[in-house]
Formats: C-alpha cells, sequence, structure tokens
C-alpha cells in the first residue's frame, strides 16, 4: 500500500487583493486555527454543474443562491451558507421529494421588495419526476425532507389514504374534509399529497371453497353488495375467490365451514334474533340442529354459536333407549320419556338426552329371569295391570324390552344347587328365612338372598379346616372330621343337635357352630385349643400336677398322661357329650384333686414304694372284687377315663429331692452288684459249654480230614489210568479227522476255481456286449443330431437368403446385375480401351480364343484353331 502526499503552492490568484507581507501570514494563520471553516475562508468556491451554495449577505441579511458551473469568489461581507457546494436534487423515476418551506410558485421564485425569495413558511410540498424532470436546487429557506420512491398499488390490492386537512382536488369534483379516509385501487402508482397521509396496503383477502370471511363495520357504511351496515355490525362474505375489504370494514377472522356427514349434526344456537342463510327466522336463544339433510357442509352464520358437535345415535338390533325430553312440535317435553328401540339412528335435538346408555335387550334363556318394579300405572300385555310400586318376574326365555313405565330392579339367574350345597332366601312379605338346598332354584319377586353371616372365630375355624371360601348367602357347610362330634345350636327353637362324624353339615338360616375351647398345654391352661369338631377318642391327655404333698410335708410334682374317650352309641344322648364346657380341663382338675387327696395321706417313703398303685388307685378306684377299676367314668359328659401313665413324679422340696437322690444311689448300687454277679455266673457257665463244644468239634475234624485223604489216592490213581488210554485213543482220531478235512479242503478250492472263472469268462462277454451296444446308440444319436444340425442349418440359411433377397428387392438385384458391365464400359471408354483381362499363372486363359471374343472376330478365332 502507497500513500502519496501533494503539496499545493499559493498563487496569486489566490491571493486576496489588499493583503501583502504580514497581513498574509496572519490571514493564513488564522485559516490554519479555524481548521478550514469554508464559510468564513476569503476565497471563493468552484461549483460544476448542477451544484449550488446559499451566499448570504451579513449587511442586507439576505441570501442568494449561486448555480453553477462558475467559480464563484466571496466578496467582503458575504457568508457562504454551506460548508461544500450542494448537489442538485435529481428525481429520478417514481420518485418524489417532500419540501419544507417551499418558495411561493412553483419554478418560479418571487422576491419582496427587500429582495428576499418568498417562501411559504410552515407548508411542505411534494414534488415528483414528471413535475421536475431535470435536476433543481433549493432555494434559500426551502429545506429538503426526504426522497422516496413512489408506493406501487399492485392489482387486487388497495392504498389506504387519510385526509390530514380539508382540500379540494384541481377539478373540484372531489372535496375531501380532515379525517376522512379513501382507498386507491390497483394497479397504479399512488402519488402522495401533502393533505394526504398515506395509510397500510390493504392485500386481498381469499376466500375458499366452503370458507367464508367475517367482516365488521368499523362506521357505518354500505358493503360490496350495497347492503347499508351499522358501526360494529359482522356480516359473512361467502363467495369465492378475493375480497378487498371496504375503507370502513375491518376483518375479524376466517369462518371455515363444517362437514356434515350422515353420522354428525351441529347443535346451533342464537345469540340475536336474524335470518339464517335457509330463510329461517331465528330468535335470540333458539336452539336447533342443522343436519346432511340440509346442507353438506354448514359455515356458521355472525349469530351463530356451536354449542357441539351431535353424533349420531345408532341402535343395533336387539339394543334399546330411553330419550328424555323429547322433541314435540319444536318444543321440550320436559321430565317425559320415550323408548326408542332398534334398528334405527337419530339425533338428539336440543335439550333431549339419553337417559343412560343404549341398552342391550334382555335375552333371557331358561335359567334366567328380571325383577321388575312399576314406577307408573300401566297396563302389560302379558302381566295384566300394573301400580306404582308392584314387583314381578318376567322369566324366560324370551327378548324383553322394559317399557318406559318400569324399572328392571335386577337380573336374576337359576342357582343351579347339588344335593350338599344350599342358599339362604328371605321373603320380603313375612321376613322368613329359609334354605333351599338340593336343586335348581331362581328367586322370585318377593324373595332376595340372605347373607348369614358367622363369628369371626367359627371363619377361622372353617378356614383352617380346608373349607373352601363361600358366598355370604350360600348355606354354611362343615365337613365334620372322622371319630368327631360338632354341636349345632338352633336360637330360634333353642334348641342343639349333635353330628357325629364322618358326616357334612349343613346350618339352617337360625343355627350356630358351638365353638369348643379346651384346654392346653402342660401343665393345662385354659382356653389354649379353640375348635369346632370335639375329638371322641381314644386319645391322651398330658398334664402335670404341682404342689401334691405327702403327710410328712414333702412336696411332688407328677407328670400324667390320660388315656380317654367318650361313651356314645345308639340309645345314648349324644347332646351329653357336650355337657362340660371344657371337658379336659375338667378331667384334669377332678384327677388332680384325686391324687391330691390321696397321697395326702401318705408320707413320702410310702408313696415313693408303691406311687404307681397309689396313683391308680386314686383315679380309678376299686372294683367290687377290691381290685383297682379298669377306668373312671366322668357321668357329665361321658367321658371315660381308662388309662393313666405315670411318667414322672418328682419331688419340688429340695431336702426330699436330696434324701431321695441317696435312696436311689444306694438301690442303684444294690442292684448293680447283683447284676454283676449274675452276669460272672453266666459267664462262666457258658464258657465251660462252649469249651466243650469245641472240644468234640476237633475230633469230629480230623475225622474227616482222614476220609477225605482216602478218597483223594482212589482218585489219583483213577486219573491216572484215564489219561494213560485217552492220550492213544485222541491222537489217532486227530490225525484221521486232518487228513479228511485237508482233502475236502482241496476239493473245494478246485470247485471254487472253477466256478470263478467261470463268472469270470461270463462277466467278461457280457461286458463287451454291453460296450458295443452302447457304442451303437451313442452312433445313432450322433447322426441323428449332426442330420437334424444340418436341416436346421439348412433351413436359417434359406431363410436368411430368403429374407436378403426380400429385404434387397428385386430391382435392387436387377441394377446390382447391370452395375458391373456398365461401369467397366465407362472405365474402358475412359483409357481408350474396349476391355481388359485380369490373370495369374495359376489359371492359364486361351488368349486367342479371348482376344477373338473381345474383338468379336469369330471366323479369326476358327482360323487360328484349325
Amino acid at each position: 500500500c502507497y500513500v502519496f502526499f501533494f503539496f499545493k503552492q499559493k498563487t496569486a490568484y489566490e491571493m486576496q487583493r489588499g493583503l501583502v507581507g504580514s497581513e498574509m501570514c496572519i490571514r493564513d494563520r488564522y485559516q490554519r486555527r479555524v481548521h478550514g471553516d469554508l464559510r468564513k475562508q476569503r476565497f471563493g468556491m468552484k461549483l460544476s454543474p448542477y451544484q449550488f451554495i446559499h451566499v448570504k449577505d451579513t449587511n442586507s441579511n439576505i441570501t442568494k443562491i449561486v448555480v453553477g458551473p462558475v467559480n464563484y469568489v466571496r466578496q467582503e461581507g458575504e457568508e457562504i451558507m454551506h460548508d461544500k457546494p450542494q448537489n442538485f436534487i435529481i428525481l429520478r423515476q417514481n420518485t418524489y421529494c417532500v419540501i419544507a418551506d417551499p418558495i411561493a410558485e412553483k419554478k418560479n421564485p418571487k422576491v419582496d421588495k427587500n429582495g428576499s425569495i418568498i417562501v411559504r413558511h410552515g407548508e411542505q410540498e411534494i414534488r415528483t419526476e414528471e413535475e421536475y424532470p431535470e435536476p433543481f436546487p433549493l432555494y434559500p429557506g426551502e429545506i429538503l425532507k426526504k426522497i422516496d420512491k413512489l408506493t406501487i398499488v399492485p392489482r387486487d390490492c388497495a392504498l389506504q389514504i387519510k385526509a390530514n386537512k380539508y382540500f379540494e382536488l384541481e377539478d373540484k369534483k372531489v372535496k375531501r374534509e380532515a379525517g376522512e379516509e379513501w382507498l386507491i385501487y390497483g394497479p397504479t402508482i399512488y402519488t402522495p399529497r401533502i393533505e394526504e397521509d398515506i395509510g397500510k396496503l390493504i392485500e386481498p383477502i381469499i376466500i375458499e371453497k366452503n370458507c367464508a370471511i367475517k367482516l365488521r363495520a368499523r362506521l357505518d357504511c354500505d358493503d360490496s353488495k350495497g347492503k347499508h351496515r351499522s358501526a360494529g355490525e359482522e356480516w359473512l362474505v361467502r363467495d369465492v375467490g378475493h375480497y378487498l375489504l371496504r375503507i370502513h370494514e375491518e376483518f375479524v377472522g376466517k369462518v371455515e365451514g363444517i362437514i356434515l356427514t350422515d353420522k354428525i349434526a351441529l347443535y346451533l344456537s342464537a345469540t340475536r334474533t336474524f335470518k339464517d342463510e335457509y330463510g329461517v327466522q331465528r330468535k335470540a336463544g333458539e336452539e336447533w340442529l342443522i343436519t346432511r339433510k340440509t346442507t353438506p357442509i354448514h359455515i356458521c352464520e355472525v349469530y351463530e354459536t356451536v354449542v357441539k358437535q351431535v353424533e349420531m345415535t345408532v341402535l343395533q338390533k336387539n339394543e334399546y333407549c330411553y330419550k328424555l325430553n323429547p322433541l314435540e312440535n319444536g318444543v321440550n317435553q320436559m321430565g317425559k320419556r320415550v323408548l326408542i328401540t332398534g334398528p334405527c339412528s337419530f339425533f338428539l335435538g336440543p335439550g333431549e338426552d339419553l337417559d343412560g346408555s343404549i341398552k342391550k335387550n334382555f335375552v333371557l334363556a331358561d335359567d334366567e329371569g328380571l325383577l321388575m318394579k312399576a314406577v307408573e300405572k300401566f297396563k302389560d300385555p302379558d302381566f295384566g295391570d300394573k301400580k306404582p310400586g308392584d314387583w314381578w318376574m318376567v322369566l324366560g326365555p324370551r327378548n324383553y324390552v322394559p317399557p318406559v313405565e318400569v324399572e328392571v330392579v335386577e337380573s336374576r339367574k337359576a342357582i343351579p344347587l347339588d344335593a350338599v350345597e344350599g342358599i339362604y332366601v328371605r321373603e320380603y312379605t313375612n321376613g322368613t328365612i329359609r334354605a333351599v338346598t338340593g336343586h335348581t332354584y331362581i328367586l322370585q319377586a318377593n324373595e332376595e338372598l340372605y347373607k348369614k353371616e358367622l363369628p369371626s372365630d367359627v371363619n377361622k375355624l372353617l378356614k383352617a379346616a380346608g373349607m373352601p371360601p363361600r358366598a355370604a348367602y350360600s348355606v354354611v357347610t362343615y365337613k365334620v372330621p372322622y371319630n368327631t362330634a360338632v354341636q349345632i345350636y338352633d336360637y330360634k327353637t333353642k334348641e342343639s343337635r349333635v353330628a357325629f362324624g364322618p358326616d357334612l353339615v349343613m346350618l339352617n338360616p337360625d343355627e350356630q357352630f358351638t365353638v369348643n375351647y379346651l384346654s392346653g398345654g402342660t401343665p393345662k391352661k385354659t382356653g389354649k385349643l379353640v375348635t369346632l369338631a370335639l375329638n371322641l377318642g381314644p386319645n391322651f391327655s398330658t398334664d402335670v400336677i404341682e404342689k401334691v404333698e405327702t403327710s410328712d410335708h414333702a412336696r411332688l410334682e407328677i407328670r400324667l398322661s390320660y388315656n380317654w374317650k367318650f361313651i356314645y352309641g345308639q340309645g345314648i344322648d349324644g347332646s351329653k357329650i357336650f355337657g362340660v364346657r371344657d371337658c379336659i380341663g375338667d378331667m384334669c382338675s377332678s384327677m388332680a384333686s384325686k391324687i391330691r387327696a390321696t397321697v395326702a395321706t401318705l408320707s413320702f417313703d410310702a408313696f415313693h414304694k408303691s406311687s404307681a398303685r397309689t396313683i391308680r388307685r386314686a383315679l380309678f378306684g376299686l372294683n367290687k372284687d377290691g381290685h383297682i377299676a379298669d377306668g373312671f367314668t366322668f357321668e357329665s359328659n361321658n367321658l371315660l377315663v381308662f388309662n393313666a401313665d405315670i411318667q414322672n413324679v418328682e419331688p419340688t422340696d429340695e431336702n426330699t429331692k436330696i434324701s431321695l437322690l441317696k435312696t436311689v444311689t444306694q438301690a442303684i448300687k444294690i442292684t448293680t452288684q447283683m447284676q454283676e454277679q449274675e452276669a460272672r455266673r453266666l459267664a462262666t457257665k457258658i464258657e465251660q459249654e462252649e469249651q466243650g463244644k469245641l472240644d468234640r468239634l476237633i475230633i469230629d475234624n480230623k475225622s474227616n480230614v482222614e476220609m477225605a485223604k482216602k478218597e483223594l489216592l482212589q482218585l489219583k490213581s483213577d486219573s491216572s489210568a484215564v489219561k494213560s488210554s485217552g492220550q492213544a485213543i485222541a491222537e489217532a482220531n486227530a490225525k484221521a479227522e486232518a487228513a479228511k478235512i485237508a482233502a475236502n479242503a482241496d476239493v473245494t478250492f478246485a470247485s471254487d476255481q472253477s466256478k470263478a472263472k467261470s463268472i469270470k469268462e461270463t462277466a467278461e462277454i457280457d461286458y463287451i456286449n454291453e460296450k458295443n451296444k452302447v457304442e451303437i446308440e451313442h452312433k445313432k444319436k450322433m447322426n441323428a443330431l449332426e442330420i437334424m444340425n444340418a436341416q436346421e442349418l439348412a433351413t436359417i440359411e434359406s431363410s436368411k437368403f430368403k429374407t436378403i433377397m426380400d429385404s434387397i428387392g428385386q430391382q435392387t438385384l436387377i441394377e446390382i446385375s447391370n452395375a458391373g458391365p456398365e461401369m467397366q464400359s465407362k472405365m474402358l471408354s475412359s483409357l481408350g480401351l474396349q476391355g481388359y483381362m485380369l490373370m495369374n499363372s495359376d489359371n492359364p486363359v486361351n488368349l486367342f480364343q479371348t482376344a477373338g471374343s473381345m474383338i468379336g472376330m469369330d471366323n479369326v478365332s476358327k482360323q487360328l484353331t484349325s
């Protein structure tokens, strides 16, 4: 990058007259100080064409315009109003400018008496390219506000114009008031005026098919069809195409048409009284339906409101519904219901509604029915007159549609019951509850299923017994286990019954199981066992009897196990078994009392010597013979205790324990010594007996050994004789057999060789025959293929030649045949020859005959030949 500096030397032409010497230096210094303020320079300006400056006379305060081209020299008392020359204003095509404070007359400036150019202060003027095709300057006082392009109004568009003050056009036919608005329609180029303000460009609104636009009047006006519209009024324009808003029309929005199908309708409401598109007068608040029968596409009017889209209600075969508040003559019959059965379809009108949903017809089988209730008085063709509140059953098989006057309380189905199944049924009329078992049953109109509640303990016991869960209205059943009894109490009759297992118990409505709370554990505690079935025995119960005291105040603890059973059977009242609530606890308590009473009369030593007998006598007593009885029966519940096992007797007092331990230890020691002596005696006896058995066994064994030796020697001698004779016979037999085998083998080998040779020769002959047959067959097939190939090639060649000949044509062949001789004749003529011949040594030619035929001298050839 290079920067060049040019310095210009001041010339005499640039020096102001009257300045010399130091004055020139002072002037230059002042000019440098003002930093080039051209307006106060003492020299002038060079103006090019289409440039101007404003020069002010500071003495008269009058500004004049200087237009180029000129070299203007500023005089004393003048001031240039610009820093640099100003360019003329050039208005190009379709442009304009706004001049503030323009001169009084266009293109003809006038001056006042003082010589100043007259301008219109506070006004503006628009100048266009048509009025000022040539560049023009600004006169003193004029101000250029802007230069802008003219507004182009496209086709089918309009420009909104507003008058900012009153004015009249040149022909005075059009007068505009301040604030008045109007449109300039395209296509055109709008030339602005000072009296007019440009608004927005209004583009056309496209109205598509099945659509409309909603307009609102800003002021009172007439619409596009000449109909008067009041300020704020809204209306629709439905004409398909483009629509250009008028000056006082306001676009609200597009309204799309709603497509109505056979299954959809419109529920409309009127916001004010008007006449709709179909010529029907609608009142404010009126509601109606528009279906496809009226129009396939509906465009909502301004005063129409779409409440909702209503779908068609379709009833299939075997369906029905109730319509609420049906329309009759355009008026809703409030509170009324109408039955509609299928198959059919309809739209719910304004104010109409479905009572519930679409329901299926009641198709009742043989074992089904409906419980009906009349809500209004009516006459049923099948069941006669019914009053409100009447109940009855509709039984199958049938297809039933309930009329409007009835209510379906519930659907009932016959309940199949096995012999061991049942249900509880209660009658409405008298409240009687009964159990139905063993057959299929359907509830009648005055009956209902009764839910029988069981105590929580009974439910738990039934579940623990493995009984399946039951419905609340099912008969309570319980499988009484084997060898048990269950008591059932009827709270209505105040009676009880006993069921002995195995059995299946079914409770009546007023019956309940008796829950048995038995003592359990060791020692026994009340309520440990909870059960429905009472075990009849034989069974046992173990108990620990505490605080048993002897006459010498020794305290004991006795552990016993009782074997017991209930006595029942024919002729015995079975309910007596449940005469005692806690039979186990009562039995153990009674037995413990007897034992305590008996032990209290004996000392510890006396009781210890015969504790078992003492306890059994205390428990069972003595029979008529004075012996201990076999058992003891509790008369209150027929419980028989027939045995008692004394498992442990242990003193609880420490001193008694020590003395008992010493006594027991001494007894054990004596018993042990006696057992040791008896054991030694038995061992000595057994040892002597065994020694005698052993000696006898040794003698017997020696005798047997001698006999065995004798038999062995006999066997050895017999074996030697057999061995010597058998060896000679075996060798002779072996040699004869070997010779026979060798001879048979030679014969077999020779026979096999002969057979193998015959087979080989036969195979070779067969091979040669087959090979010849194959070669002959192959040759025949190859010959046939060659013949076929030759025929096909001949056919192809003939077809090819025929095709070529047909494509060339007869005339072309004639021309080809003539072309050779003609060409040769022309060539010979051009060479001055009548003919020519080409040959080589391989094909000799008779020159005499050739020459003769060429010149056509047959006689010469004949002479030469002779």
